[in-house]
């Protein structure tokens, strides 16, 4: 193997012997963390101090996930942009953990310096803010020799993939951990599943089918006082250089699943198309509401993944997987379950671990590893597939069929370069008319 290769391009290469172990080792690696003798934490303390960067729903539901999976745990430290959040945070997790919510006044940090203040204070930081930050926050924690927990997806852009894959590297020297927030390789019935698939019983995959069909994330009204660059971190998931648009957002996990059960390989190239329709007016800022991406392999197999976000139309979240010998259907965090060809039932997860949450799965496994003294180091794994949507969403845009090599290359960023603060002007400003300008397929050129 070139030595010299991309890393991400590197582990590509590997495929057909890495399949049917992959399943197993995502499942078990974390087992002999559970070794009693090893349980005292790394700094001999047996209490895990958390830090959290970003207090919104997603990043309470993070704190409130790793408080309930480790009893010796404390909330220790928190931030975000803004006040409000924080308050809201910890109003809602103080009755349910009480003296385990340990954050006076001066480890509350706002603003966009606010990440050092829980970095500094904490053992584990929990990454769940405006997507745009994810990289420099991640790697500036494992810098300071700090656990990490980075939601989905790592990044928004190629550029901040390469910061990501810089923290992967400086994980495995100093012996931090990176736990990716992949949730589905954390269900274990898709686990089991995924290593039924791995060792044969639907025969060789030839193409899978993805689906994430959900209404819009809700849109926070503008107040005559707030900036426009404060109406849009309000509004960050609406927002491509905040958020990457709705493939990094919402449709990683379903190609995430997909690049899982392929052994991790990566397509050859993608091509899609998406846009904006009626759904969404001025206010709903510079995202598309629906897209959808064909990832082809040089084999020949490939990967249809669409997700589409409007009020009131179908909905629907699965993966079907279809081989030479039957399919494999995912739903959500439903049982997974196999069919013939012909739509006979031929094995199904147990309904009960099934229906243990993932999201509660992922920080047991990834704190106990860190008291094991053998900290899960997943940052690879979330490198990959936020590549992988982002490469779809360049294609997207573009109108293009697009490489990995030619993303890999481009080095793509989003606007604004530099440090970002709240007083600059954002790198989007509506029209006279209050709408966005968006991406126009076939024009816009961003390689």
């Amino acid at each position: 193997m070139n030595t010299n290769a991309h890393p991400i391009i590197a582990a590509s290469t590997s495929r057909r012997g890495f399949l049917r172990t992959s399943a197993a080792l995502a499942g078990t690696a974390w087992i002999g963390a559970m070794d009693p003798a090893r349980m005292a934490h790394a700094a001999g303390s047996s209490t895990l101090k958390l830090g959290l960067i970003g207090c919104g729903g997603r990043g309470t539901g993070a704190a409130g996930d790793a408080l309930g999976s480790d009893a010796g745990a404390e909330l220790w430290a928190v931030a975000d942009v803004f006040p409000e959040p924080i308050e809201a945070c910890i109003n809602s997790l103080a009755p349910k953990f009480q003296d385990r919510i340990q954050v006076p006044r001066e480890r509350r940090f706002t603003g966009l310096n606010g990440y050092r203040g829980v970095i500094e204070n904490c053992d584990v930081v929990l990454i769940a803010c405006a997507s745009r930050f994810h990289p420099d926050y991640a790697l500036a924690a494992v810098q300071a020799r700090k656990h990490v927990f980075v939601e989905k997806p790592a990044a928004v852009d190629v550029a901040g993939i390469e910061k990501i894959l810089e923290a992967d590297e400086q994980s495995k020297e100093n012996g931090t951990g990176v736990l990716a927030g992949v949730t589905y390789r954390y269900h274990l019935g898709r686990r089991e599943a995924v290593r039924r698939i791995q060792s044969g019983e639907i025969g060789d995959i030839v193409a899978i089918q993805s689906d994430f069909l959900r209404a819009p994330y809700r849109v926070v009204e503008r107040r005559p006082e707030w900036s426009e660059m404060e109406y849009q971190f309000r509004n960050w998931y609406h927002f491509t250089w905040l958020s990457g648009d709705d493939i990094p957002q919402s449709l990683i996990h379903n190609v995430d699943s997909a690049l899982w059960a392929l052994g991790d390989a990566m397509p050859d190239h993608a091509y899609g198309m998406g846009g904006r329709s009626t759904h969404f007016q001025g206010s709903m800022g510079t995202s598309f509401d629906h897209h959808h991406v064909t990832y082809e392999y040089a084999d020949g197999r490939c990967i249809y993944a669409s997700c589409r976000t409007a009020a009131g139309c179908f909905g629907s979240n699965k993966d079907v997987f279809h081989g030479t010998k039957g399919r494999c259907h995912f739903a959500g965090f439903q049982a997974p379950y196999f069919t013939d060809l012909k739509g006979n039932v031929t094995w199904r997860a147990d309904e009960a671990s099934s229906k243990r949450s993932p999201y509660e799965q992922e920080h047991l496994e990834f704190l106990q590893s860190i008291r094991a003294g053998r900290p899960l180091q997943r940052a690879k794994i979330l490198a990959h597939s936020t590549l992988a949507t982002v490469l779809g969403q360049l294609a997207v845009y573009t109108g293009r069929k697009i490489t990995w090599k030619e993303a890999l290359d481009s080095r793509f960023a989003f606007p604004p370069r530099g440090e970002i603060t709240m007083g600059i002007e954002p790198p989007v400003q509506p029209g006279a008319d209050g709408i966005y300008p968006v991406a126009v397929p076939g024009k816009t050129q961003l390689l």
